[in-house]
């Protein structure tokens, strides 16, 4: 978990570089697709100290209110950043709708445009760092923080290239049209994170690829036992959440049962990263329609 904050006390100072870099392309050139690319490296800023926040109260140990943990505070996080993506958005189309009213020459746009294409190449390998480290500690956050940022490159070459336009055809018009297509690529970048976290907040079940493991864990590891049936599956944050009721023999010790419990808890959380299992065990007589097909 330290190393989870460590990145996301990064992407604070990285989106502090980048946004300076971003805003002296803006001052020396005017231009309002800048200003808007701009404005989105502060939403960045924001978000990644929203995520340091969530992190650290997310590794935060169970307690009697929160037994289960604190692991969805990170949840949180990505859906404040979709939200302050959405009101960038809206700042840039009021920026961009004036600017339709007042169109200028741009100034400067060799420099302003090697300035933003520094601070592009800096997002984009943090971008990486942040998706790839996330992916491996499971982390909505810095995933979150990540996909983000990805598309903050996407949305600076497109702007890179407006702006390449605008110098060579002198068509002003094109330079709030880009900075009005900026947001309207901030607006679903948004939405998706909006989205993904409204997913976790609501228990959504693990993939198809991580059921079919935890199948198969069961089925190689549940001998001694007759049925495995009503699987569940949630994910909290980089904790994921795994029950099921395990049918034996009516007339087997409650400690060989329990000895099966322990050998499916390991390799289901061997397959599963950062699991809890919880197994309820029953007679025979309680068998219905299984989950998983056991050998015998």
């Amino acid at each position: 978990m330290i190393t989870t904050v460590r990145y996301a006390v990064g992407s604070v100072l990285v989106g502090v570089v980048v946004l300076l870099l971003k805003y002296l392309a803006y001052v020396v050139t005017g231009s309002a697709a800048l200003y808007s690319d701009a404005l989105e490296s502060i939403i960045n800023i924001v978000a990644a100290g929203a995520a340091v926040i969530a992190l650290r109260v997310s590794a935060m140990p169970a307690d009697a209110n929160h037994p289960y943990g604190h692991q969805k505070a990170e949840y949180f996080s990505a859906v404040l950043e979709g939200v302050l993506i959405v009101i960038a958005a809206l700042a840039i189309f009021r920026d961009a709708w004036h600017t339709f009213f007042d169109l200028h020459a741009l100034n400067a746009p060799v420099r302003g445009l090697l300035l933003n294409a520094v601070a592009t190449a800096i997002n984009g390998v943090w971008a990486t760092v942040l998706v790839r480290n996330g992916r491996r500690v499971k982390s909505p956050a810095l995933k979150a923080d990540g996909r983000h940022l990805y598309a903050d490159v996407v949305t600076s070459i497109g702007v890179f290239a407006g702006v390449v336009l605008v110098g060579a055809t002198g068509w002003l018009w094109l330079d709030p049209t880009i900075a009005i297509l900026v947001a309207i690529n901030i607006l679903w970048s948004g939405w998706q994170l909006v989205r993904e976290s409204i997913g976790g907040l609501m228990d959504e079940a693990v993939s198809s690829d991580e059921l079919d493991r935890i199948r198969t864990a069961i089925f190689h590891h549940s001998q001694g036992a007759y049925q495995a049936h009503d699987l569940r599956t949630r994910h909290a944050g980089r904790r994921t959440f795994v029950d099921f009721h395990l049918v034996v023999p009516g007339d087997m010790p409650v400690d060989d049962a329990h000895h099966i419990c322990d050998r499916l808890e390991a390799a289901i959380e061997d397959e599963i990263a950062d699991s809890t299992v919880t197994i309820h065990v029953e007679p025979e007589s309680k068998a219905k329609v299984s989950d998983v097909c056991l050998p015998h």
